[in-house]
C-alpha cells in the first residue's frame, strides 16, 4: 500500500471505526486521523494496520483494536499540559495518539525488541514529547510520577495498588477489567480522591489480558 491507500485507511478507521463509537472529542479524533497506525507494526503487517479488532504483535503483545483505545482515551480527559503513564505501550501507538494530546508520555514495556521499536517510530514521526522505557509492567515507573493520568494498554486481572499509589491527586486511570474466568472484560476508570480509589465501569470491551496483570493460579493437587 502506498502513503495515499494508507491515509485514506486512517480515514476510513475515523470515520467507521471511532467516530460511531461514541467518540466526540475531536482532539482524539484528529489524533486518529494523523497519526500513522502503519508505522508501528512491521512491514508484514501494514496492510492490516486498520484493521477494527486487536491485531497480535510478535512477543504476545497486541496492537489493541483503535475504537476501544480511543474511547478509554476519552475517558482519561488527557489535558495538554498532563503528565501521562501508559503501561504495555507495545510498539508505541497508543503513547503516540496520547502524546498529541499531553505535556509529556512515558510508556513503559518489557520487551527490548519493542521499546527500541517504539522509540524509534515516535522520533521518525516527530514525536518528542513520549519516551519509550524498558521496565516491569506492574512497577509502571515512579521516577516521573506522579501522573495526571495512566492507560494500561490491555485488559488485567488485578491492579497493582503500586501502579495507582503513582497517580497525583485528582488522577485517573484506564484499563479493561477482566478478573479471572470472567467472558467479558469492562473497560473501566479508576480515580483518586485523597487516599482512596474508586473504580467506575464504562462499556464491556474484549481485550487480551496482559500476562503480567494476571492473578496468580493456585495449584491444586
Amino acid at each position: 500500500m502506498d502513503e495515499t491507500l494508507f491515509s485514506q485507511a486512517r480515514q476510513t478507521m475515523v470515520d467507521c471505526q471511532i467516530r460511531p463509537t461514541k467518540v466526540t472529542d475531536e482532539k482524539i479524533i484528529d489524533a486518529f486521523a494523523s497519526v500513522p497506525r502503519e508505522a508501528f507494526v512491521g512491514r508484514n503487517q501494514r496492510a492490516i494496520a486498520y484493521v477494527d479488532e486487536d491485531l497480535p504483535l510478535p512477543g504476545g503483545r497486541c496492537m489493541m483494536e483503535a475504537m476501544v483505545l480511543a474511547r478509554l482515551i476519552q475517558a482519561l480527559a488527557v489535558g495538554k499540559d498532563d503528565n501521562v503513564l501508559v503501561v504495555g505501550a507495545a510498539t508505541g501507538y497508543g503513547a503516540a495518539i496520547i502524546a498529541r494530546l499531553a505535556g509529556s508520555v512515558i510508556a513503559v514495556e518489557t520487551r527490548t525488541q519493542m521499546v527500541e521499536k517504539a522509540q524509534e517510530t515516535l522520533v521518525s514521526i516527530g514525536t518528542d514529547n513520549a519516551v519509550a522505557i524498558k521496565g516491569r509492567l506492574t512497577e509502571g515507573f515512579a521516577n516521573e510520577g506522579p501522573y495526571d493520568a495512566i492507560l494500561i494498554e490491555g485488559a488485567v486481572e488485578t491492579m497493582p495498588e503500586r501502579i495507582l499509589e503513582q497517580l497525583g491527586n485528582g488522577g485517573r486511570l484506564v484499563a479493561v477489567w477482566r478478573p479471572e474466568d470472567a467472558a467479558v472484560g469492562v473497560a473501566s476508570i479508576w480515580t483518586k480522591a485523597g487516599n482512596e480509589f474508586v473504580r467506575k465501569p464504562l462499556f464491556d470491551a474484549q481485550v487480551p489480558v496482559l500476562d503480567e496483570f494476571r492473578c496468580k493460579r493456585d495449584f491444586v493437587f
